[in-house]
């Protein structure tokens, strides 16, 4: 049965200082003109089966749901930034998902993240100071019929998104295997496995794979890699 999606109305506190915050706060988005892949056909809300197959346990016999955030729009870059088509975190979902058999979720803001970066800068760190949880469009998927759950999202402010923790704390993770995934500009992982543990309330959270995002194109050895080191291929 599918949960209501959920958030909680918080007053944003305006931070003062963000310019000297912005540079390699948000990990960076795929940019146009590269070898990227094309934005992916799964639908903004609900499950779908992956490119490598889905509705079925994987050459390990485990059952799999892979859910994802990932932000498109102007993006750190190198020191710079970038107007990206699609975000590094849905090209590295979309990388996993033809590499091995999984239901995809895409989760979605109901309340889109501005396309600009330092506002979305801004607003990030007004909900990390608020504890928010932003909402997410549509219904979440019921957990129960995977044994594992491939978890990903950009790292912003070396930590997970919050819309990550409103995605985490409507769902039931007991018994479940999380592997985490991120892209991430300057602080890799970040605090995110030390999150999810403490979040992911009776869950097992293996090691996580980091992935700087501007170098998301050439990841595919490393993608595969780590579906090996998890053993689901």
């Amino acid at each position: 049965m599918a949960h209501p999606a959920s958030g909680l109305p918080r007053r944003f506190v305006l931070l003062l200082g963000l310019g000297t915050l912005a540079a390699g706060v948000l990990a960076a988005c795929t940019p146009k003109g590269t070898d990227s892949m094309p934005p992916s056909s799964t639908p903004p809300t609900g499950i779908a089966p992956s490119a490598g197959g889905g509705n079925g346990p994987t050459s390990s016999g485990k059952r799999v749901l892979l859910a994802y955030f990932s932000r498109a729009g102007e993006n750190y870059h190198y020191g710079s930034r970038v107007d990206l088509d699609v975000g590094n975190t849905q090209v590295l979902a979309e990388m996993l998902a033809g590499a091995v058999s999984v239901d995809v979720f895409r989760i979605v803001a109901a309340d889109p993240y501005p396309h600009d970066y330092d506002q979305t800068v801004a607003r990030n760190l007004e909900e990390e100071q608020d504890d928010a949880r932003p909402r997410i469009t549509g219904d979440l998927p019921d957990l129960g019929g995977y044994d594992t759950i491939l978890l990903g999202s950009p790292v912003w402010n070396s930590q997970p998104p919050m819309i990550m923790r409103t995605f985490i704390d409507a769902l039931d993770w007991t018994g479940k295997t999380v592997q985490p995934f991120v892209t991430y500009a300057v602080s890799r992982m970040g605090a995110v496995q030390r999150d999810y543990t403490q979040w992911c309330q009776g869950a097992t959270v293996g090691d996580g794979l980091a992935i700087q995002g501007e170098t998301v194109n050439d990841a595919r050895d490393q993608t595969e890699d780590w579906l090996r080191q998890i053993k689901l291929v």
